[in-house]
């Protein structure tokens, strides 16, 4: 049994005892085999933890210095991952949060891991924070072959970018699966028309949810949509769009759990 987001990614870490169960990475007990299981993990539990009173670059240089052999040539990669080529050098309390996260993370990448785990990348970043963050994760899942296990409370934001996703409900998994997966599970066959006039459709087609002057959706599977079109088609309304109304993750969650609060 686990508990909440951040206590789980202690037990990962081995941050936290654990009572029952085990954790392997990369094939290493986190327990018995520590220093080889944590050897190519990175990660960022809660805030990043530096000196503000230091440049970008001088934190990154104290953080190479815990590792072996990590070149010059590995931090100047790491400054241009995470975008910050142009204020490496001023002081980080002069940086906005979404530059101390990046700043975060490249700390937390110079020893090449290959899983990199973040507790709520994103939290009180503004708008264009969150872009730059899902960016570079993108970028590092895909350019740097990283598995990157993220915490989040902000299921709209996960839905973006993440591929898989564990829902934990009152301190147990609940469900571990693609997010595409739980989604196609919890959908329904609704499918989502957009015409000039919904109140014209009304005489025409039963049943239908209307959403607004030009948009209904009604439960209907894939295969009757063209007899639909035709029906419509036919009674000369216009018909700008027709497609499958998915799920967004937040709703499959709400599904899942019953309408519990987030864990």
């Amino acid at each position: 049994m686990v508990h909440g987001k951040t206590t789980t990614i202690k037990l990962i870490l081995g941050l936290q005892s654990i009572t029952s169960g085990k954790v392997t990475i990369n094939g290493y007990d986190i327990e018995k085999e520590f220093t080889h299981a944590i050897k190519k993990v990175g990660a960022i539990v809660e805030n990043p933890d530096m000196y503000m009173y230091l440049s970008g670059y001088q934190n990154l240089k104290l953080v190479a210095n815990l590792y072996k052999g990590i070149t010059t040539e590995r931090i100047d990669k790491v400054v241009k991952l995470v975008k910050l080529e142009n204020r490496i050098h001023d002081k980080v309390s002069k940086y906005s949060l979404g530059m101390r996260q990046r700043l975060g993370i490249a700390q937390a990448i110079l020893h090449e891991p290959n899983l990199l785990i973040l507790d709520e990348p994103t939290n009180g970043l503004d708008p264009e924070g969150i872009k730059e963050m899902r960016e570079l994760l993108v970028d590092l899942a895909t350019k740097e072959k990283m598995a990157i296990l993220i915490s989040s409370h902000n299921l709209a934001e996960l839905d973006n970018f993440c591929t898989k996703v564990c829902i934990i409900k009152n301190g147990e998994v609940i469900e571990t699966s693609e997010i595409s997966e739980i989604k196609k599970e919890t959908s329904q066959d609704l499918q989502l028309f957009e015409v000039d006039d919904v109140n014209r459709v009304k005489n025409i087609i039963r049943d239908m949810i209307v959403i607004d002057n030009h948009r209904f959706k009604i439960n209907v599977s894939k295969e009757e949509v063209p007899e639909m079109i035709e029906k419509l088609v036919e009674n000369k309304i216009k018909i700008y769009e027709v497609k499958q109304e998915e799920k967004t993750l937040e709703e499959a969650f709400f599904e899942k759990t019953g309408g519990n609060v987030i864990e």
